[in-house]
């Protein structure tokens, strides 16, 4: 190497010639007041000495911050050898779950199917859009409804995979995001012919189906350990346009609901004598709007945290 020593800039090289034989890249580090090379020895072990030659070289001095005897290199070696077997006897500890690939393959098999289906609600509602224009609006809850029907009892089951434990997810933004659906699609559209009609319906089943298409399939994918890089970037982006959206697609259901519910008196409530109050039903659909965009929030929030885990800059690891 090149350097500015006592004498000027000199170039500088040593040679030494190991008793046993060494990795051959060795690592090294430059620093203001030296140069930190490390050789690391093929197979660890106590050498008689450093060099081939029985005399040291003059030009070398032990560091005896570092210096190890036979002794303690034999007690190091110890050390890591018993860490290694206290590690292996720990994990030979914990119970191994007979049923793990079972799990799994239930796991895979449902995310599979809810994939398929939204994929067919999908395509279908794409080629009719093609084909017959706005005019596919209004007829989208009939030609949709029944496999809309199929997959949103069938996700009633990701509430119950959070409850036992069968996947990370949390709890709270599953049971939102499944009662929130299922009480626009059952309750506000599926009880109501005349909703059944509206344009809204068109909007809120594509945008439930696009989010679909990518969360399902990463799911599966997780599931057995694969991970696809673009498939998970649009699993943790496209929720933040077609999330709001679908809220808002929501949220204007509910509202065209209202008048329907208000005139029909459908759901209201009755109270018994002497009380003789009814509860409107349509009251509960303005306090539902208000919770629609709280748990937006609450979803908003637990995605934004997974997308900076998923997406988020790298830690570096500490050697």
């Amino acid at each position: 190497a090149q350097g500015h020593g006592a004498k000027g800039d000199n170039i500088y090289e040593f040679q030494i010639d190991f008793l046993e034989p060494v990795e051959p890249k060795p690592l090294y580090k430059v620093t203001q007041r030296q140069l930190n090379i490390t050789v690391q020895k093929k197979e660890s072990g106590w050498w008689e000495r450093l060099t081939k030659q029985e005399k040291r070289p003059l030009f070398l001095a032990p560091d005896f911050d570092r210096w190890l005897d036979e002794s303690d290199a034999e007690l190091e070696l110890r050390e890591k050898e018993e860490e290694k077997i206290n590690k292996m006897k720990i994990e030979s500890r914990v119970p191994k779950d007979p049923f793990k690939h079972l799990k799994k393959g239930y796991l895979v098999v449902y995310n599979l199917v809810q994939f398929l289906g939204f994929s067919w609600i999908f395509v279908n509602m794409t080629v009719r859009l093609f084909i017959l224009g706005k005019d596919s609006f209004y007829d989208t809850f009939h030609t949709i409804a029944d496999m809309m029907y199929f997959c949103q009892t069938l996700a009633l089951m990701e509430i119950m995979n959070s409850l036992i434990g069968l996947v990370r997810s949390p709890l709270l933004p599953t049971v939102i995001q499944v009662f929130g659906r299922n009480f626009i699609l059952f309750v506000v559209l599926g009880s109501l012919e005349e909703m059944q009609s509206k344009a809204v319906v068109f909007f809120v089943f594509y945008f439930w189906s696009i989010i679909e298409l990518f969360r399902y399939p990463f799911y599966m994918l997780s599931c057995i350990g694969i991970e696809w890089k673009p498939l998970t970037w649009l699993r943790y982006t496209t929720w933040i346009p077609l999330y709001p959206l679908g809220s808002l697609a929501e949220a204007v259901s509910i509202v065209q609901s209202i008048p329907i519910f208000s005139e029909t008196g459908k759901f209201s409530l009755a109270m018994p004598n002497p009380l003789n109050v009814t509860i409107q039903f349509s009251f509960l659909l303005q306090v539902y709007l208000i919770a629609l965009f709280l748990g937006l929030f609450i979803n908003f929030r637990h995605l934004y945290k997974q997308r900076r885990k998923h997406l988020g800059p790298k830690k570096r690891k500490m050697k």
